[in-house]
């Protein structure tokens, strides 16, 4: 079954003082599931490397590195989130108090029925309240 991944759990995966056994345990499930991501999450991602990088966290090699393995792990891009934007992401985002991009996350695994992985606890905390399992 595929859930939904945020950045706060694929820089874990890169950062080691930002991995836990959370984190860990969501990269597993991809051996045997999939996972789906907003529109909005390549550009997260491009950002947090770009901002590791220059406060020197990791080098533009080990930055590389971790987009080739992005690239080989199941992790779809939903290009349907951009339609959400104007329907059901504002909606999400002004009665639970987030920015669009998490909203992104939320809308996006209630279109799709599915579970969210993040260690964001107002992403959590939001998902909750309008009824979005949570991957745990």
């Amino acid at each position: 079954m595929a859930f939904v991944v945020d950045n706060s759990i694929t820089m874990a995966w890169l950062f080691a003082d930002e991995d836990t056994p959370f984190t860990e345990s969501v990269i597993d499930r991809l051996r045997d599931e999939s996972a789906l991501v907003p529109v909005i999450w390549p550009l997260e991602l491009a950002n947090a490397l770009l901002v590791g990088e220059r406060r020197r966290r990791v080098t533009q090699a080990q930055s590389e590195r971790f987009i080739q393995l992005l690239d080989s792990l199941p992790i779809t891009v939903d290009v349907d989130t951009a339609e959400d934007a104007f329907r059901g992401v504002i909606d999400i985002a002004r009665a639970q108090g987030l920015s669009s991009y998490d909203a992104s996350y939320i809308v996006l695994a209630m279109r799709e029925g599915i579970s969210l992985a993040t260690q964001d606890q107002r992403l959590r905390a939001a998902a909750t309240r309008v009824g979005v399992p949570l991957v745990r």
